[in-house]
């Protein structure tokens, strides 16, 4: 079976390229168009929810349901407890899940949807705040909100203007810019973020320590400042980093010589016989300490565009070290 795709025809072609700029154009215009909506009202969003004893209890149905997944799991995963709740199960007895502590986030494009319209009047009793992100605040559900964030946009991507595209890209991104701005107040860092990610890839770059992937011991190459270059380019050929710490007498780390800094020397000399360690090395190298994040090792190397960092202790003496390939292989990419 023949598994090759071949391209359509170059007028079919540009027409597809045509439509799919067409929809990226469109629903950025609307994504911009948010900038302008980002007033008292979204302050008031952030605050009510950043002081709630409770949860954030979002709903929202069809693909306003989707999107309140979405901005619930992000709440989530960032700090803020979000649940999100289904209209049609919450009228069926699902309601229960609403506290009184809690702050509801309804979602809807206009504002008239008669699932979410049944819900308002036990939000009412429940004396919960209500804050709706809506595009229409001419509807009956932004007449009974407390806030509104209004996600109004010209024209959906679609071209018989009916299916949710450009409304739903605004929903997002305005649900983005509530937990992201919940999450600077609240002072989320990478630490709070890793406790609720430990899984996968993304919860391996966040939890794992230099002290876990460094080599020890013999396997870090380390030669004395009066020692000859030879020893040095001996203790680098012998060991696997392209490098060697440099220590001066007490055993103190006072450089670096990296394959590199051998290779710079010789295109300038053909003679190394009476260079010392301590002629050719690069002072004051990049040290971390052991317990750092292996990220942080990683953003460095990135940083410096280094290939190894030297991990030494509280005196300054090496004791590991770290190469990018083993990063690399961790799964920090």
């Amino acid at each position: 079976m023949d598994n090759k795709i071949n391209l359509p025809e170059t007028a079919i072609r540009e027409r597809i390229i045509s439509t799919g700029r067409h929809v990226i154009e469109i629903e950025q215009k609307a994504v911009a168009g948010l900038l302008d909506q980002l007033g008292d009202d979204f302050v008031r969003a952030v605050d009510v929810i950043l002081h709630c004893k409770g949860r954030v209890i979002i709903t929202g149905v069809g693909k306003s349901g989707i999107i309140a997944r979405k901005i619930a799991a992000t709440l989530t995963s960032t700090g803020t407890v979000a649940i999100f709740l289904h209209p049609v199960d919450a009228i069926h007895g699902d309601l229960g899940l609403v506290l009184s502590d809690d702050v509801v986030i309804c979602i809807s494009k206009s504002g008239n949807t008669d699932e979410i319209s049944a819900l308002i009047p036990v939000f009412k009793q429940l004396n919960v705040p209500i804050i709706s992100i809506i595009g229409n605040r001419r509807s009956a559900l932004a007449a009974r909100s407390d806030i509104i964030l209004d996600v109004y946009v010209a024209e959906e991507a679609c071209p018989l203007d009916l299916a949710p595209t450009s409304s739903t890209t605004a929903t997002l991104v305005m649900g983005d810019a509530l937990a992201m701005a919940l999450l600077e107040l609240r002072d989320f860092g990478a630490a709070q973020f890793a406790k609720l990610h430990p899984g996968g890839s993304l919860g391996r770059r966040l939890t794992l320590k230099i002290n876990e992937i460094m080599f020890t011991g013999d396997k870090v190459p380390v030669v004395y400042e009066k020692q000859p270059l030879k020893d040095a380019i001996l203790e680098i050929t012998s060991k696997r980093f392209g490098c060697t710490c440099v220590l001066n007498a007490a055993g103190i780390l006072s450089g670096i010589i990296t394959d590199g800094d051998l290779r710079r020397l010789l295109a300038e000399t053909d003679t190394i016989g009476d260079y010392t360690a301590g002629d050719i090395m690069v002072k004051n190298p990049k040290t971390l300490v052991s317990d750092e994040f292996a990220v942080t090792a990683f953003n460095l190397m990135e940083k410096h565009n280094i290939t190894q960092v030297i991990i030494t202790n509280a005196d300054l003496r090496p004791i590991g070290i770290v190469h990018l390939h083993d990063l690399l292989e961790a799964g920090l990419r």
